[in-house]
């Protein structure tokens, strides 16, 4: 037994001995180079592609079967003259003895000067859609060499294989390219310099990857370096593959960074879990010059309609100049510290067209706000936000521009109104003229191809909201569009401590926007909101108003210029500015006296206890019939027009005594029996902010009044000549006799 043991030692020595020889005697004399044709031929009848084997073939048998090529290209059947993959060396070589035990092991695969270039033509069929197909022949028809297809092979009993382990030294690609080009659209995409390499690959092992690439388009031009590097584990039993210790960074630049560059870097643990449909990126962590976000996100379902959910903070950082880092210019704003500071945490969460960001927290400037804003859908723009903060003043961010062009389209008006306002101080001074200088800005207010596009759903409180310099407390309100057509349904809130509430309705449909608005006022003091628009209030007092009103166009003027409409207000606990109504009427009641006052009577201001009355809006100007004043002791009506177009007034005032019997300090305007029920007649007329000031006596209605006192005089005079000893005809021809004369 020992002997045949010995024998069989020999044996087996003899064989391995055997092996390693012809192994020396095929590498050493047999050359692969010498048979490139008949390679060439086999890859077209087997792989069904033009393998062109321009270098040398290296390769090695025994222990490790090995193969280097050297300018290798590869080219579809239909097109081989057009190589797709081009590759100056590819060496790889394996272990033979572990094959038989179902075992990879490889020494280091090498890839250099790999270019693989992909391209769609003008029918959107790609070059790479024929790569391991047969030729066809002319006629379309498989070629009379080819075997019939045969009967698919009946599926065989479902057997468990194990994978093959995987043990490869290292894998390392040296100065590739990728380019794609679509003749449909003219797009081209570049990878260049890609440089990868890897530590030994082990499954259930940590694998150092380290990557890096320039990537660059056409369509916007966009160039960007990028490196990636981590540690890659997988199990392929389990489906489970992991990237720890991510880090992604690089730069871009390009069109739409306007010569700007952007520098980037990502972090974290990336995990797939194909049998779970599964991917999350854990420990989150972005840069993007100064913005610096933290986070997690998980994405599910990805063999069907993936949808993806997480966590996001931004760290407090200059939304305005990290905006300008990147080449985007920001509108013009009122106020060029805006956008200063911005802090967010929120929960993330979408799918392929869509996203929502909930549970909010985010500071912006001086402003904070919660709640809910997303993207309903990407393609229809569909915006949805339902926020709550504490303070925005938004006049801040509004365009600048509108405000120049209004400043600059009024500065005529302004010099205009102070020319008049010198005049007027003094109630014997001429009557002011009418103004004829423009208020309103003619420049559009309105982007109409984005309004159109909007869909919206928009609610939003506020404890403080600044717009158009009023200081709304406890704001409210909801916006809804669609189509062109933008509804608010409600906005409403406290303005120096009254209250207001509007519904309004833009429709951007048409070629020229069409505003409706119903608006409702109560309590509201009418000389602070004159005074936050910058203008000098002519009155004070608690205003109440009801309005329904419309209009087109796309500038203030245009607005302005279409207002059709009507109101309702009245105004209590009134007082007439720097307005000394009684010294008009003393003025009055002293020509009619004949007499010179011997001073100035009443305060500068007239207080009044009710102003009502009932506008008819009609292309910009504004009817007023029924314009009533209840002064203590005297009533006031009027009938005019303020045209909004130049904010002027034409007004006819009446003025009526009461009966006030008291004793005047001036005996020139001390009221007789006579003056009681007489509407003391008065013209306004000038700029809309003088108010009273722009108030004189009129003289032909004076005159009138004259006249009409006369004649009362002439009937006291007969009734106490004549009593009862005429007739009443005798005494109307008398009268009328008289005042022919």
């Amino acid at each position: 037994m020992k002997a045949f043991g010995k024998i069989l030692g020999i044996v087996v020595l003899g064989l391995l001995l055997l092996i390693v020889a012809a192994g020396f005697v095929l590498t050493h004399f047999f050359n692969p180079n010498d048979y490139k044709d008949e390679i060439r031929q086999l890859a077209r009848d087997k792989a069904n592609v033009e393998l062109n084997l321009k270098g040398d073939i290296g390769w090695s048998l025994f222990p490790w079967l090995g193969l280097e090529l050297h300018d290798t290209s590869v080219a579809t059947l239909q097109a081989p003259n057009q190589p797709f993959a081009d590759v100056q060396l590819l060496g790889m070589s394996v272990r033979v003895l572990p094959l038989l035990r179902k075992e990879l092991q490889m020494s280091d695969i090498r890839v250099e000067g790999l270019n693989l270039s992909l391209n769609r033509d003008k029918t959107g069929a790609g070059n790479w859609e024929n790569i391991g197909k047969p030729l066809q022949p002319a006629g379309g028809a498989p070629g009379a060499s080819q075997p019939a297809p045969s009967e698919p092979a009946k599926p065989a009993a479902a057997e468990t294989h194990q994978p093959m382990k995987l043990d490869i030294d290292s894998l390392t690609v040296k100065n590739a390219r990728i380019d794609y080009a679509d003749a449909q659209n003219g797009k081209n995409y570049t990878v260049e310099g890609i440089e990868l390499s890897t530590g030994a690959i082990r499954e259930g092992s940590n694998i150092p990857v380290k990557f890096s690439a320039y990537l660059g388009s056409n369509q916007p031009v966009i160039r960007a370096r990028t490196e990636l590097t981590g540690n890659l584990r997988f199990d392929r039993a389990l489906k489970r593959y992991q990237l720890e210790d991510t880090r992604l960074s690089g730069e871009v630049s390009g069109d739409p960074f306007q010569g700007k560059t952007a520098s980037y870097s990502a972090q974290g643990q990336l995990v797939l879990d194909q049998a779970a449909q599964v991917a999350e990126w854990n420990g989150l962590k972005i840069t993007v010059n100064q913005l610096r976000a933290l986070g997690e996100i998980k994405a599910r379902e990805l063999d069907k309609a993936p949808k993806f959910d997480g966590g996001l903070s931004l760290a407090p950082f200059n939304l305005r100049e990290f905006l300008t880092g990147i080449g985007q210019t920001l509108p013009e704003m009122a106020d060029a510290n805006t956008l200063t500071k911005l802090e967010l945490s929120t929960r993330v969460a979408g799918d392929r067209n869509s996203l929502n960001l909930g549970d909010i927290k985010l500071k912006l400037d001086d402003s904070s706000f919660s709640g809910n804003l997303g993207i309903a859908d990407f393609s229809k723009q569909a915006i949805r936000a339902q926020l709550s903060g504490d303070r925005l003043d938004l006049d801040r961010y509004l365009p600048a521009k509108a405000a120049k062009a209004q400043e600059a389209t009024s500065a005529a008006r302004k010099a205009e109104v102070e020319a008049t306002t010198s005049n007027a101080i003094q109630g014997d001074t001429p009557l002011p003229s009418a103004p004829t200088q423009q208020a309103w800005s003619d420049a559009p207010m309105l982007p109409v191809a984005k309004l159109r596009a909007l869909d919206l759903d928009v609610g939003l409180q506020l404890g403080q909201l600044t717009l158009d310099k009023l200081p709304i407390e406890n704001a409210n309100l909801k916006l809804h569009g669609n189509d062109g057509l933008l509804t608010l349904d409600d906005m409403r809130g406290e303005l120096f401590d009254g209250k207001f509430n509007a519904t309004a309705s833009l429709d951007v449909r048409q070629d020229v926007p069409l505003l409706k608005a119903q608006k409702h006022i109560a309590d509201v003091p009418v000389d602070r909101l004159l005074e936050s628009q910058g203008q000098k209030p002519p009155v004070k007092g608690l205003l109440d108003l009801d309005a329904d009103i419309t209009t087109q166009g796309l500038s203030q003027k245009a607005w302005i210029d279409n207002l059709n409409g009507t109101a309702h207000f009245v105004l209590t606990q009134g007082v007439l500015l720097n307005a000394n109504l009684e010294q008009q009427l003393c003025q009055g009641i002293a020509t009619l006296n004949r007499k010179a006052l011997e001073g100035t009577h009443g305060g500068k201001d007239t207080p009044f206890r009710e102003l009502q009355g009932n506008l008819v809006f009609k292309n910009g100007v504004a009817s007023n019939p029924d314009l009533k004043a209840s002064i203590p002791g005297l009533t006031v009506k009027a009938d005019g027009d303020i045209d909004l177009r130049v904010l002027g007034m034409d007004y006819r005032v009446g003025v009526i005594i009461e009966g006030d019997k008291g004793e005047m300090p001036d005996p020139a305007c001390q009221v007789n029996k006579r003056y009681v029920g007489i509407e003391w007649p008065l013209r306004c007329r000038g700029p809309l902010e003088l108010g009273a000031k722009a108030c004189r006596l009129d003289k032909d209605g004076m005159g009138k009044i004259a006249g009409q006192l006369a004649g009362e005089r002439l009937n006291e005079k007969l009734e106490e000549k004549f009593g009862d000893k005429v007739s009443p005809e005798l005494k109307d021809a008398l009268k009328g006799l008289l005042k022919k004369k």
